[in-house]
């Protein structure tokens, strides 16, 4: 066995043994078939990188079609945000298809298995239907009217059409085995009426197909050779395969449903459902705020296309489920950020430092970039007498293991001098207001003086007061405190609401950051990655944390 077949993963052993069986490359196609009702997550992202992945390695066409078979729940609002998604992770599909494109074809279908006796009208309430379902280990019961005439069930099923019908009172059946081991397949329920307006085809149906009939059917019409879905639609795979049976031909190309298991997120929840109620109960902004696991909530935050497909194809695709601990999605935004975004200096929370022996009303030095890049060049950052460092950056007194400043000592300024604490300067509860140090002119960083390479143990990073530029930053965190909230049945979801998701602050950055404009990346030196929030404007900048240079979290668990 070649190292290549060796790395494949089960979904493309899947399709390798399909071409070794007679299916040809040209067969190939896949499709994602998101609802929209709600934004994506991240564990779309793995669908997504899944089929449009396999769509790269085999030069297959890959679909976008929208499963948009309820109108109670889905909007053109979440259309537009799926379609955006998908462009901004970097994939391209082959065709925008939407299942309503196909309901006239699926009605007419469904009329021949009427006239087939393969679907009847059934006049029963919900309930009464479940009641009749069975359990795992006892068949089923029969409707009472599983037997009526074909002629009065298509008079029945047009009247639904003609929205006639209330909603609630008929619902279209598939007759297939009320003792089948496999419930689903006990009469699954094909169509219902709903008279509300489809964000697409308005008031022109009062009828609506179930996800099992429209699914299967909409892969059959456009031709897909593969389709993956999550591991609960396994059972679902019997009915899919019945129904596609019932509409083809001898000799017509037959699509085949595989499964794959879902990966879950730590210290967060993917169901559609809970992140709509973060949104309607205001304990998140909006769908793209930043703590949400959605792809517009992650980009907002700051994590990169390039860093959520490492992330999916890392964790790859298996056969069961597990838990994917968020640190890993942190670690793959870091290690791209890492590569990518600019160094610049910010200070978020402030101690005043006043360089006593400095004479200059100011100076313009030169700072790199980024230095894992070297095309990424220079920029020239403002250095006065009065300037900001990190209030953590400072101590009276310390021990020998603290290398930053501290009384007596000395550090290098990031990009610029060697500086030397002499005094401070405290408020009468004794708050110290202010540093005054001396400098070394001749230490300048890049100078080649013989001082400039003098060595000292610290370095810190720091801001010109004078210049800096007060800046709105949102610290983020992880959105629920424990690992899995949704796993306690006995215990709201919400109970777990991590009340520090969020922090702002006033911090202040250096002037080169006042034109940074949405989206625009950047490496708070010695804190973290930040992006430009969509709120952000010159007058009011605005910063997201994207994550910490380290795994912070995990210092807080130990």
């Amino acid at each position: 066995m070649t190292e290549e077949k060796k790395s494949l993963n089960f979904i493309e052993q899947i399709i390798e043994e399909d071409l070794k069986n007679g299916y040809k490359k040209e067969d190939l196609k896949f499709r994602f078939p998101p609802e929209p009702n709600g934004y994506l997550h991240i564990g779309h992202a793995s669908s997504i990188n899944l089929n449009f992945g396999l769509g790269l390695r085999y030069n297959a066409p890959v679909n976008l079609r929208f499963d948009d078979t309820n109108p109670i729940k889905e909007e053109q609002e979440f259309v537009d945000s799926i379609k955006r998604d998908v462009e901004w992770l970097g994939f391209k599909w082959e065709k925008e298809c939407y299942a309503s494109d196909y309901f006239q074809q699926l009605y007419d279908w469904a009329v021949e298995m009427i006239k087939n006796g393969d679907a009847y009208v059934d006049s029963q309430t919900s309930e009464a239907i479940a009641n009749q379902k069975g359990t795992p280990t006892e068949a089923g019961k029969a409707s009472p009217y599983r037997n009526r005439s074909v002629e009065e069930n298509l008079s029945l099923f047009e009247a639904m059409k003609n929205g006639e019908t209330p909603e609630g009172k008929d619902v279209l059946r598939a007759k297939i085995d009320m003792a089948s081991p496999n419930m689903l397949m006990r009469d699954p329920i094909m169509y219902r009426c709903v008279h509300k307006q489809h964000h697409r085809t308005k008031d022109k149906w009062k009828i609506y197909p179930m996800y099992d009939w429209a699914h299967g059917e909409s892969d059959f019409i456009e031709s897909i050779s593969h389709s993956f879905c999550t591991l609960e639609f396994l059972p679902h795979r019997e009915l899919y395969n019945w129904f596609v049976n019932k509409v083809s031909k001898p000799g017509d190309f037959q699509p085949k449903q595989r499964e794959f298991a879902r990966r879950n997120l730590s210290h967060t929840v993917v169901s559609k459902r809970k992140l709509a109620q973060l949104v309607e109960k205001n304990i998140v902004e909006s769908w793209d705020d930043p703590r949400m696991p959605t792809i517009s909530g992650l980009r907002r935050r700051g994590y990169t296309p390039t860093s959520i497909r490492k992330f999916a194809e890392s964790i790859g695709v298996g056969k069961r489920e597990n838990m994917i601990d968020l640190s890993h999605l942190e670690f793959c935004a870091r290690e791209d950020l890492n590569k990518t975004a600019p160094r610049v200096m910010g200070v978020l929370d402030p101690l005043k430092i006043v360089i006593t022996n400095y004479e200059k009303d100011e100076e313009w030095l030169e700072a790199e970039n980024n230095p894992e890049d070297e095309s990424a060049g220079n920029r020239q950052v403002p250095f006065s007498k009065e300037l900001y460092i990190e209030q953590e950056d400072f101590k009276e007194e310390a021990n020998r293991k603290f290398f930053r400043l501290k009384l007596g000592k000395e550090v290098r300024l990031k990009n610029a001098y060697i500086i030397k604490a002499e005094s401070v300067v405290k408020d009468e509860m004794g708050n110290i207001l202010e540093v005054h140090c001396t400098y070394d002119p001749k230490s300048k960083s890049g100078s080649g003086t013989e001082e400039s390479q003098r060595k000292v143990k610290g370095t810190l990073h720091w801001v010109s007061i004078k210049h800096a530029v007060p800046s709105e930053v949102r610290l983020y965190d992880r959105l629920f405190s424990v690992e899995a909230p949704d796993a306690d049945k006995e215990k709201d979801y919400l109970e777990f609401i991590n009340p520090d998701s969020l922090q702002t602050i006033t911090g202040y950055v250096e002037p080169s950051l006042k034109e940074s404009k949405e989206l625009d990346q950047f490496q708070f030196q010695r804190i973290g990655y930040f992006c430009v929030d969509k709120t952000s404007t010159p007058e009011k900048p605005v910063f997201n944390r994207t994550v910490t240079l380290r795994d912070s979290w995990a210092k807080q668990s130990n």
